[in-house]
């Protein structure tokens, strides 16, 4: 499958293809916030993703935090995906919904 079907999600599924509803392996509340890790299968691998959610005024925000590291282990997808997210909220807070 060519790079632009898969980034641009015109391939077919399948096991490997970015869930929209991914599930949430856990969640933890960091300063304020509401982090869920949500590690996906990629190519054979868990990649990071983690959303990170705050009710400010009254309206719940959220940030979907997805980067490029990739583990065989969820276990390790899990945890890698929430120090991830902690790191932004203590590096950018509430700017993470601007």
């Amino acid at each position: 499958m060519s790079f632009f079907k898969r980034l641009f999600g015109l391939g077919g599924g399948g096991e490997d293809a970015r869930p929209t509803a991914a599930k949430v392996a856990a969640e933890i509340e960091h300063n304020g916030y509401v982090i869920k890790a949500m590690p996906f299968k990629e190519g054979g691998q868990f990649q990071t993703c983690a959303l990170i959610a705050k009710e400010i005024d009254g309206v719940v925000k959220e940030h979907r935090l997805i980067r490029a590291d990739r583990f065989a282990d969820e276990e390790d997808a899990v945890a890698v995906s929430l120090r991830k997210a902690k790191q932004m909220i203590d590096e950018q807070g509430d700017r993470l919904f601007g």
